[in-house]
């Protein structure tokens, strides 16, 4: 290797020493500015005391100030370090930084008024007040004259560029800062035109040089008025009837929409265009977010061995997710699918490191790999989700619906009763109230299980209750334990029933959403088909919640609030994602498919309410039934399933749910 490759590596390596970033640069000249306004803020002050001719300072005064200068830099440079005025963003400087910068100048003029008087000369009381005064300006000016010509360079290019032009609805401190974040952006498109606020005292006012035009009556108009292409709502504390209110004034102007999730967003003080989230379908909807005790929750969950069937779909997951936040000992998920078994798997082990968690693949209708994950793992509570859900399917393979939803209930509630599980919680539908269709009619049988185990338990007739299993030759009836004399068991059991969930697998937004991608046309089979709507997290936290009340035998119903149609649904999204139904995107009616209802009830006529600790959870009267009667019809039922008889299941269903009543 020869010396000048050293001498050349040498250099190279003594340059990279010296290189500085970007703010220590910056850093640097404030410290060259900041030396040189601690210099002359002082004889700046000498000058104006005596009348703005240096000819008249005395010589004394001039000696003592030249004398100090160097020690008066030094200082300078040591509190705003100390105060961090070298590292601070100036482009987004605020009212910290000038709080910060006034302390500072009270602390340097207050030495400077000390240390000169000590160990140089008394200055006069003018001096002490306007140098301070004076270097204060100068520390303040050179910092926030960045800032400034930031925003006005900035804001002379929005305004000569084709930048989307934004409504802000909301003339609070979310929408204020929304406002200067946009403005202080580069990388935004976005121009801010107008305010839209209800408060009449400050229309016509303005928030960083944009005016406040009107209240909610002036969007139309102003959106016409200003060329609007985009509306942000910024007005985190709205209630849910508010936010709907103005949202459907907003869907009608064809603009994007975007809005802040919520209050939450303010605790940092520091919200910013990115919290922006595009207005979804749900804030249409109007409801009060569902609030639940988390306190009942977590006492309940907290220290046990929770199982959940069907763990990776929709409800599933979710169920798994609120879970895995209040310390269960041991979370067991268990799910045929093993993609989606595996995904919520993976998402709760990187967000909660230290949960106990075993993802498991196996079916519900296998009755010894039941047993067996039951025999190991001992649950404690187990929240059986899984099901088979899509009515069209369903209609098509009836047989499946019966093995997978009644008798997968039925395998699934007797291995909980044998291996010591103190509760048991059917996740249910309204579809399952005077059922229409072959889904709904399996889910009031899986309803009707869970009843069937919890009167032959309180009745002491454990022993009525046995293992489903094909053929008297199949080994699988030797794996499987049978209630013994003396045998008590402690499960109760307990069923909660809820409507459509909001972008659940199967729900027809994200198909609506599809199509509308597409161009259209969007299908809605009747306009007039009308369903009752919750989002997935509150249908499982009111899960949870009707959980903890259990008492045995129950059907908890879930308030789902005002029924919606889902003809006003699909042009909802439609004018959300900025299109005119039947204009841009067509709207195409199919027709019910088969085993639709029009509406979907949520207690069958028979069945009563009673109301429990939380307004938006009811209990349902039990309808009585001969349970021996139907112990027998559900294994009838078994046989033709497994036996593929399609043509007949349905008879047998009727049968078993004298409230079924298939469309023709």
């Amino acid at each position: 290797m020869s010396s000048n490759d050293n001498n050349g590596r040498g250099g190279k390596s003594l340059l990279d020493l010296f290189k500085l970033e970007r703010w220590q640069v910056l850093a640097l000249i404030l410290v060259v500015c900041d030396a040189i306004s601690a210099t002359f803020s002082y004889l700046l002050a000498l000058w104006l005391r005596f009348d703005c001719a240096f000819s008249e300072i005395p010589v004394a005064y001039l000696d003592a100030w030249k004398k100090y200068a160097l020690i008066h830099i030094v200082i300078t440079v040591a509190v705003l370090l100390c105060f961090h005025l070298y590292r601070s963003l100036w482009r987004f400087a605020s009212y910290i930084e000038l709080r910060q910068a006034a302390l500072s100048s009270l602390i340097i003029g207050a030495l400077h008024a000390l240390f000169i008087t000590l160990f140089f000369c008394r200055m006069p009381i003018s001096y002490y007040v306007f140098g301070a005064a004076i270097q204060f300006l100068l520390i303040v000016f050179v910092r926030f004259f960045y800032r400034f010509a930031s925003s006005v360079r900035n804001n002379n290019r929005k305004m000569h560029a084709l930048l989307d032009r934004v409504m802000i609805i909301g003339a609070g401190s979310a929408g204020r800062m929304i406002i200067r974040d946009i403005q202080n952006s580069k990388e935004l498109e976005e121009r801010v035109v107008c305010i839209i606020d209800d408060d009449r005292n400050k229309w016509g006012r303005y928030i960083d040089g944009v005016q406040i035009v009107g209240g909610r009556e002036e969007i139309l108009l102003s959106v016409e008025k200003y060329k609007i292409d985009k509306i942000y709502l910024t007005m985190p504390g709205a209630t849910n009837e508010q936010r709907r209110d103005i949202l459907n004034i907003c869907k009608e102007t064809g603009c994007k929409l975007r809005s802040l999730p919520g209050i939450n967003e303010l605790v940092s003080g520091s919200v910013t265009a990115s919290h922006m989230k595009d207005v979804a379908v749900e804030d249409l909807l109007g409801r009060e977010p569902i609030v639940v005790n988390s306190e009942e929750i977590f006492s309940f969950i907290s220290g046990k061995v929770i199982l959940v069937t069907g763990g990776g779909g929709s409800i599933g997951s979710e169920l798994c997710r609120q879970i895995a936040a209040h310390d269960p000992k041991q979370l067991v998920i268990l799910d045929v699918y093993e993609n989606n078994a595996h995904a919520i798997g993976l998402e709760l082990r990187d967000k909660y490191p230290e949960l106990n968690l075993e993802v498991l693949i196996g079916s519900v209708r296998d009755s010894r790999r039941v047993n067996q994950v039951f025999a190991k793992y001992k649950p404690d509570v187990v929240y059986h989700a899984a099901a088979h859900k899509h009515v069209p399917l369903m209609e098509d393979s009836p047989c499946e619906s019966i093995k997978n939803n009644a008798v997968g209930t039925y395998k699934t509630a007797y291995a909980a009763m044998m291996n010591g599980c103190k509760r048991f919680v059917l996740i249910s539908t309204d579809k399952a109230v005077n059922p229409t269709n072959i889904m709904g009619a399996s889910k009031r049988l899986c309803e009707m299980v869970i009843q069937t185990f919890d009167r032959k338990i309180r009745e002491g007739r454990a022993s009525d209750l046995v293992p489903l299993y094909l053929h008297a030759d199949d080994d699988e009836v030797e794996a499987i334990p049978a209630p013994t004399d003396g045998f008590t068991p402690v499960t109760e059991y307990v069923a909660v029933r809820f409507g459509n969930v909001l972008g659940s697998n199967g729900s027809v937004i994200p198909r609506f959403k599809e199509q509308i991608e597409r161009g259209g046309p969007v299908t809605v089979t009747h306009p007039d088909i009308i369903r009752y709507f919750m989002t997935i997290p509150e249908a499982a936290s009111l899960v949870l919640q009707a959980g903890t009340y259990a008492d045995g035998g129950e059907i908890f119903v879930l308030d789902m609030g005002e029924p919606v149609k889902i003809d006003t649904l699909a042009r909802n999204l439609i004018k959300l994602a900025g299109f005119e139904p039947d204009v841009d995107i067509m709207i195409s009616y199919t027709g019910l498919r088969p085993g639709e209802k029009m509406f979907e009830e949520k207690l069958m006529d028979e069945e009563g309410m009673r109301t429990t600790p939380n307004k938006l959870i009811h209990i349902g009267r039990p309808i009585a039934f001969d349970c021996d009667l139907f112990l027998t019809q559900l294994e009838e039922l078994m046989r033709a399933a497994y036996d593929g008889r399609d043509a007949e299941i349905r008879s047998l269903v009727s049968t078993a749910v004298p409230t079924y009543k298939p469309i023709d």
